[in-house]
């Protein structure tokens, strides 16, 4: 069958070189990928959001799967743009509709969302500019760090943890009434922080059954030991040891359970991927946020360890066919470390020539930003690419990333040092 991925990241790599290897794959197409994707996939020049571009190039070419990575062109409707077109109708396709996408789409609704169906969470206020006065008021009576998060998408950037009542008075201004991300920080939430360790949880579901995937914990923040700013992702290990059995059956029935059945309940078609991002406080699980995709980085270490066909997993969701479709997991720990240009998450320049590429033997190296240019791959982004370990330990997973990253260079190049280095610290590796 041919198959059509959306998206140009580390995410939409690590799906087409899974994808590529099903049988059931004729050929493979990524819109717009990047120079990574051209070695499993043709690369079409379309944007995500062009959607008659996307729809006129499905029927030309007789696409029988779209999967749809990046969440902007789900929340904006292309869903539902298929199927308001009869010649679109038919294809599968894996991604909610604009009404389903609103779980990452708006923080508010996802909030409301996760009231209403009894979700583990944080309490959390929202505010407009037009209550200005009544957030900054309604800080003085939270404990510290205080959380502020754009309601909209803001790449990843939307989220700011306050330390003290000034910094969230002034950040809080700054999103609402000089609109420090945009339309995304029209409105804002006011969030309790949960202390505690991160994990996310990833499931496929055709609205009524699911699978959970392997989960993962991602590296946020740009400098070692979680320091500095926000970003799309440093890096990932898989799986998060310290999310035992015991834990991982917890979200299971309170939040996994729950929401598939929140979405029913409220009428929400949903066939796709949720990426549950949790909180891990003295072993309980809250819900820090959902996603209506798969994650970037957690993608580069979640994906090697299904050893099902995934083309298989995803028609099953996109034609409701999930409840007789089991997911086979690798016991083996993988681990990403990603590599960003000079001055990410602020302004970077592109274009810097990659070398080193072809030294990396044992780790599988992931594109993002990057574009080929005659016979040369440049930067083309501000998180250029990852290299992905797996081994039998997280301590090997590691060093099979880290050696593949010592082996490439470009002008400005970065990466942290620490990657796993938290859970190799309480000795949980497996």
């Amino acid at each position: 069958m041919n198959i059509l991925i959306l998206g140009s990241g580390g995410r939409e790599h690590t799906l087409a070189w899974k994808i590529a290897q099903s049988e059931k794959c004729s050929n493979l197409y990524v819109a717009p990928g990047n120079a990574g994707t051209t070695q499993v996939a043709q690369n079409v020049n379309i944007k995500v959001d062009d959607f008659a571009a996307i729809g006129n190039f499905v029927l030309e070419n007789s696409i029988e799967l779209v999967v749809v990575g990046p969440e902007d062109p789900l929340v904006k409707g292309l869903r539902d743009y298929f199927e308001s077109d009869s010649g679109l109708r038919e294809v599968a396709f894996v991604g909610p509709g604009k009404k389903g996408a609103q779980l990452e789409g708006s923080k508010n609704f996802s909030k409301q969302f996760m009231d209403k169906h009894g979700i583990p969470t944080a309490k959390s206020r929202s505010f407009t500019a037009k209550d200005i006065n009544d957030g900054l008021n309604y800080l003085d009576t939270c404990n510290l760090p205080i959380v502020l998060k754009a309601d909209g998408l803001a790449a990843g950037k939307g989220v700011i943890i306050c330390e003290s009542y000034q910094e969230a008075k002034e950040s809080l201004k700054a999103m609402l009434l000089e609109q420090q991300f945009g339309e995304a920080s029209e409105t804002v939430l006011v969030e309790e922080f949960l202390d505690g360790i991160e994990v996310s949880v990833f499931v496929l579901t055709d609205g009524k059954d699911y699978i959970v995937l392997p989960e993962a914990k991602d590296y946020k923040r740009i400098g070692e030991r979680d320091t500095g700013p926000n970003t799309g992702g440093m890096g990932a290990v898989s799986p998060a040891n310290f999310a035992n059995e015991e834990f991982l059956k917890k979200v299971e029935k309170r939040i996994i359970k729950p929401t598939i059945e929140g979405l029913k309940k409220d009428d929400i078609p949903y066939k796709g991927f949720i990426f549950i991002g949790l909180m891990s406080v003295n072993d309980e699980p809250y819900v820090i946020e959902y996603n209506v995709r798969m994650g970037d980085p957690e993608t580069q270490v979640v994906i090697p360890r299904i050893e099902n066909d995934l083309v298989d997993l995803l028609l099953a969701a996109a034609k409701d066919k999930l409840s007789s479709a089991k997911i086979n997991i690798d016991p083996q720990v993988t681990s990403t470390v990603v590599a960003v240009s000079k001055g990410y998450p602020g302004s970077y320049e592109k274009g810097k020539s990659i070398s080193g590429l072809a030294d990396v033997r044992d780790g599988l190296i992931i594109h993002a930003g990057t574009k080929a240019d005659k016979h040369k791959i440049l930067t083309n982004g501000g998180r250029v690419l990852a290299v992905t370990g797996k081994a039998d330990t997280l301590e090997d997973a590691l060093a099979i990333s880290y050696n593949g990253i010592d082996h490439i260079h470009w002008d400005g190049m970065y990466c942290r040092r620490d990657i796993g280095k938290d859970i190799l610290a309480l000795h949980l590796d497996s």
